[in-house]
Parts: C-alpha cells; sequence; structure tokens
C-alpha cells in the first residue's frame, strides 16, 4: 500500500468537469486508515487512539465535574450527571439484574455506556469526525472485558463442573441429542457472543461512517456544475444521516451493555 493511500484524505480538488480530470473519490477503505500522527514512547498515536483518550478525559471530566462535590440540591450539571447515571443503572441493568444483584455492576456499565457513545459521537463533531469504534479493535476490547467478567462470574458462580453445564445448557433430560446441544451451546455462549458482540458496534458505526463520508463528499464533488440541484439533495441526506446516526449511536451503546447485563444475568443464574 502505497503512503498516499494510508491515510483519511480525499482530493478535494475533484469536482464535476474539473480540468485536472479525475473522477469521484468514493470513500472506502482508506476513510479508516490514518498516518501516525506522533509517537510516545515507542508508540505511535494516530486520530483514533487519540481520540480514545481524549473520549476517555472527557468521561472522567464529566462525571468529577458533576460529582466531584455533589450536593443535596443538586445544580444543573449534577441533574445532568444524575441522569444519565440513573438512566443506565434503572432503565438497564436494574431492569436486567434487579437492583440488589446489579448495584454492584452499574459504574461498570456507565462506564461502558458513555464510553461508547462518546466514541460513537466523534463521527459528527467538526475537526474529529470519526467514530472511534468503527475500528474493530475498541469494540473487541471492550466485547473482551466483557467476555472476561462473564466468565469469571460463571465459574466463579457455578465452580468448574457448574460453570460448564451454565455455559452448555447441560441437561440429563434432553437425553440422546444433549451431546448436540452441549456443542452448539458450548460453541454459541464461549466463541459467538464475544464475537457477535463486538462486531455488532462495530458494523453499525462502520456502515454509518462510510455512508455520511459517500454523501458528503458526493456534495462537494457535484456543487460546481449544472448538477448542483444533484449536489443539494446529497447535502440534504448528508443532514438526515447525520440526524440519524445521532440516533444510532446511542442505540448501539445502548444495545452493547443491555447484552452486558444479560451476559451477567446469565452468569448469575442458578443452573437446572
Amino acid at each position: 500500500m502505497s503512503a498516499d493511500q494510508t491515510t483519511l484524505a480525499f482530493d478535494w480538488s475533484c469536482r464535476v468537469f474539473a480540468d485536472n480530470g479525475c473522477g469521484f473519490p468514493s470513500p472506502g477503505l482508506n476513510s479508516f486508515i490514518f498516518k501516525p500522527m506522533f509517537t510516545v514512547g515507542g508508540i505511535e498515536f494516530d486520530k483514533p487512539m487519540l481520540l480514545a483518550l481524549v473520549t476517555t478525559v472527557v468521561v472522567i471530566g464529566i462525571f468529577w465535574a458533576a460529582f466531584g462535590k455533589a450536593k443535596v440540591i443538586p445544580g444543573k450539571l449534577q441533574m445532568v450527571g444524575e441522569a444519565g447515571y440513573d438512566f443506565v443503572r434503572r432503565g438497564i441493568v436494574y431492569e436486567t439484574l434487579g437492583k440488589r444483584e446489579g448495584e454492584k455492576y452499574v459504574p461498570l456499565m456507565v462506564s461502558l455506556f458513555f464510553f461508547i457513545w462518546i466514541m460513537n459521537l466523534w463521527s459528527i463533531i467538526p475537526v474529529a469526525q470519526f467514530p472511534v469504534t468503527s475500528i474493530i479493535a475498541y469494540p473487541a476490547a471492550m466485547a473482551g472485558i466483557v467476555y472476561v467478567t462473564w466468565m469469571i462470574l460463571t465459574f466463579r458462580k457455578h465452580g468448574f463442573v457448574g460453570g460448564f453445564k451454565n455455559l452448555t445448557g447441560y441437561d440429563k433430560s434432553l437425553g440422546a441429542v444433549l451431546p448436540l446441544v452441549v456443542i452448539i451451546e458450548f460453541f454459541s455462549n464461549v466463541l459467538v457472543r464475544p464475537f457477535t458482540h463486538a462486531v455488532r458496534l462495530f458494523a453499525n458505526m462502520f456502515a454509518g461512517h462510510l455512508l455520511l463520508v459517500m454523501f458528503t463528499v458526493a456534495s462537494w464533488y457535484l456543487m460546481n456544475s449544472w448538477l448542483v440541484a444533484a449536489g443539494a439533495v446529497s447535502f440534504a441526506m448528508s443532514m438526515v444521516m447525520i440526524l440519524f446516526e445521532l440516533f444510532v449511536q446511542a442505540v448501539q451503546a445502548y444495545v452493547f451493555v443491555l447484552l452486558a447485563c444479560s451476559y451477567v444475568q446469565g452468569a448469575l443464574a442458578e443452573h437446572h
């Protein structure tokens, strides 16, 4: 791959009837590949890594500002922080795990929700304009955290044999089909679940960003000719896509945390 193919960049001089003769710079995988911006201690930081670090600072900063000096009568920022915290605690964790079992997992789930949501939001923020979760490594890392938590809870709660039964749906009453069920459930729970947990978030954000970039670039490409009407339609679609992405970004954070809670709930459930 040549050097000019390793950056998130389009030739903005490319337009309909442009003198340079270049065609429509269609977005593709080049939209998700970045050159390192700087190096610290031998580690190269590119744009997604920097946005992930900024996200960490933003999430910590928001909750520190909201709850660092919490008051009985909350101010505006504390009210916003409490609303966000309660949305995840009551709307996701309590609904899935119950108040008694779920309370201890609220900090993890709140952190995951807002970390994912803000990493998604970078897609529509000027200058940033990139959803970090469209790089598979980031959803995979968070799905890995959930997976490890799930496995630890499963075997801590049920022991080795009980944990194996919990993961495989072991039930003697199944009779002759028991071995088949055990294999299918083991494959589904232990191998497929963490994969789909990560890919669901990644694929939605990848596709959404690609569509948004396509309509944005198409708007610029068409605007300098008699096809300006088509460019206007493309620009309108860009605005529609931004609104749609706002919805999808929140939904994907919600679904990721909801699934994480369901895995924890399964780990804590008594095997019959």
